[in-house]
């Protein structure tokens, strides 16, 4: 007997979704069996796996299976499973408030969003597929009961703003859905779901590799039997009598040679796995023979996921042994920094019951995941040398996290360097290779130069980049974060160090061997500004360590510079915000030896060493060399006042 049936509400987010799933987002219809097959064959791993964890489990796994029943008459479709069940605590969590982490988010992507595709992969990574059953039925009611509690449970709702839930004696484990359709309609692409033939294409489509029987029971006339042959059905054995057909192959795909899988079913294969609604990018598909044997099915999508850099998105890759479900997700096989890596490893020698505190312990599964990371970087890479502009796209959607290597995988760090694309000075839209840029360095140059900043323009404009881009000099525009961090963890590229334009000594105009004349300019030059140069490095010793004469500056008067081992402004903000206490780091100041405000600021101080204004404009001149960079003033207020006094006087 069942219970007091309750009428709960959806979440208001939940409705908005619903109405946005059954009308807006899928424009093929077809998908809502994927979903529930999908769904399905999740609720059989799951048994199957706790089965083999809790040997005390009553449950019975020697005929997993999918299970398709039609009732033409009540006009229904029922997906029927014997897997793990759910709980009420479960429905109402997973079902009764749809994508518990995130609705408000997938909300407000899909406004931003305004092509349909885009959209239809945005829908998928929130696991809200079940819903789109309601695109084809009125009603659907869902039964179930748990592996291991005897109370079941009737969920059952319209998909308009309530859902009624129910506890029900006598329910097998499993779940059962159970879809009440609506009629076929050709114009707004309703099929007759009630047809064999309909539901034999779509399974195959979609589940084909499914590892799980999917079964349908049918019982055909003869003329019913002519009908469905003509529409490519398979016949039945004898008019009239009960047929179950198993309608999926259930071969693994990463199971079968490269050479006898076609890119359309990888590219199914893919999407099933990820709930990309576009292609992949590339496929690694590798078998590893030897003392541990598995085999590889990895893709590289074509965009990244909306939710690529956030702390609660799932990583990793599904891991099965013996092509027995293990688990998703697997975190040991795949570091984060190819999080974006979607796919599965199928090892043949590990232990069913594995954990996965054991693997991140387990030496072969180091193995493993180190030989991936190499494939995994090599077919990157192939994209690279093959098709450039296609790479330069890939990089777009991955670059930042593949930077983040840099920083955990010492291992792959020449790899990962191969693969860097920054923006350059050499080309305003394409961005280069490192190994480009050593390709164009002037005859002489030893180092990489680079300077990092928080967008082009900025670094563009800086005074840092003046007498680089006067004498041709290529520089990388850096502006990503984690730009500021693996720049000072990587020694060189090539031979080549990389030496951030902001740092350390830079001469450009070093004079040449036998350079006479050079040699005695600069001679001279430093001489001029012997007396000028320790006093401002005096009088502004609470901000700079030394104020010294620059071969950077062309046009403007000054600027801030680090020692060669210096923390970056950006940097240590960086570290203070994550709440790093830091001692602060004094640079240097640099001034611009022709610039016509320095040159009167040595004469000025040539005529009189004790006027007291000459510290101020001093000041000035360093905070008008901070704000050149983007950095922050010591004292505004006071920068204000000096600055427009020595503007009221100057008029």
């Amino acid at each position: 007997m069942g219970s007091t049936v309750e009428t709960l509400e959806f979440q208001a987010e939940t409705r908005q979704l619903l109405r946005l799933v059954i009308h807006s987002i899928y424009s093929n219809k077809d998908i809502f069996l994927r979903e529930l097959i999908s769904n399905a064959s999740d609720a059989l791993d799951k048994l199957r796996l706790e089965s083999l964890i809790d040997s005390g489990l009553d449950a019975d796994t020697s005929d997993l299976h999918i299970a398709l029943e039609v009732d033409r008459e009540a006009r229904t479709l029922t997906v029927r499973d014997n897997g793990i069940g759910m709980s009420r605590e479960d429905i109402v969590e997973l079902i009764g408030t749809i994508a518990k982490s995130g609705t408000a988010g997938l909300l407000e992507k899909i406004k931003e969003t305004e092509d349909a595709a885009a959209a239809q992969s945005l829908i998928g990574q929130f696991g809200v597929g079940f819903y789109s059953a309601f695109m084809v039925a009125d009603r659907v009611t869902l039964r179930t009961r748990r592996a291991g509690t005897e109370a079941g449970t009737r969920w059952e709702s319209d998909g308009e703003g309530t859902y009624e839930i129910q506890a029900v004696d006598g329910l097998p484990v499993g779940t059962s859905v159970t879809l009440h359709l609506k009629p076929a309609d050709g114009e707004d692409g309703l099929a007759d779901y009630l047809a064999g033939w309909k539901i034999r294409q779509i399974v195959k489509q979609y589940s084909d590799f499914i590892r799980w029987p999917i079964r349908m029971a049918s019982e055909r006339t003869a003329a019913a039997e002519g009908a469905e042959s003509a529409e490519g059905a398979e016949g039945a054995e004898g008019a009239g009598a009960p047929q179950v057909e198993t309608l999926n192959s259930m071969k693994a795909l990463w199971a079968r040679p490269r050479s006898e899988v076609t890119e359309a079913e990888y590219t199914e294969f893919y999407q099933q796995i990820s709930h990309d609604w576009l292609p992949p990018a590339e496929t690694v598909h590798m078998r590893a023979e030897g003392t541990f044997e598995y085999e590889a099915l990895l893709f590289i999508p074509a965009q990244a996921p909306f939710d690529l850099f956030s702390r609660d998105a799932k990583r990793g890759v599904q891991l099965y042994v013996k092509r027995v479900f293990i688990m998703d997700d697997c975190e040991a096989l795949m570091p984060d920094y190819l999080r974006f890596v979607k796919g599965v490893v199928d090892a043949h020698d590990l232990s069913l019951n594995i954990s996965r505190e054991i693997l991140q312990h387990d030496r072969q599964i180091r193995g493993v995941r180190r030989r991936l990371v190499k494939k995994v970087l090599g077919a990157l890479k192939d994209v690279q040398t093959k098709d450039s502009e296609r790479y330069l796209k890939l990089w777009e959607q991955f670059g930042r996290v593949l930077k983040e290597g840099l920083l955990e995988d010492a291992d792959s760090t020449a790899a990962l360097l191969e693969l860097v694309a920054a923006a350059s000075t050499h080309d305003a839209e394409r961005p280069t290779t490192l190994r480009e840029y050593v390709g164009r360095m002037k005859d002489g140059q030893e180092a990489i130069y680079y300077l990092t900043g928080e967008d082009r323009a900025t670094v563009e404009n800086s005074p840092h980049m003046e007498a680089f881009a006067a004498k041709g000099y290529e520089v990388l525009i850096l502006t990503d974060p984690v730009d500021e961090v693996w720049v000072e963890r990587v020694p060189d590229f090539d031979g080549h160090r990389l030496q951030s334009i902001a740092k350390g000594q830079v001469d450009l105009d070093e004079p040449a061997d036998g350079d006479e004349a050079a040699g005695a300019e600069k001679a001279r030059r430093e001489q001029e500004f012997a007396a000028l140069l320790p006093w401002l490095t005096t009088a502004l010793s609470g901000q700079v360590k030394e104020v010294r004469l620059s071969s950077r500056l062309t046009t403007s008067a000054a600027c801030i510079v680090g020692d060669a081992q210096d923390m970056t402004p950006t940097l240590e903000k960086m570290y203070r915000a994550m709440g790093q206490e830091l001692p602060p780091v004094k640079r240097i100041l640099e001034l611009n030896p022709g610039h016509p405000l320095i040159t009167a600021l040595r004469a000025a101080h040539e005529a009189d060493p004790g006027d007291a204004s000459l510290a101020e404009v001093a000041e000035l001149v360093h905070g008008g060399a901070l704000l050149a960079e983007g950095g922050d003033l010591p004292d505004p207020a006071r920068f204000t006042r000096l600055l427009t006094d020595r503007l009221a006087r100057g008029l």
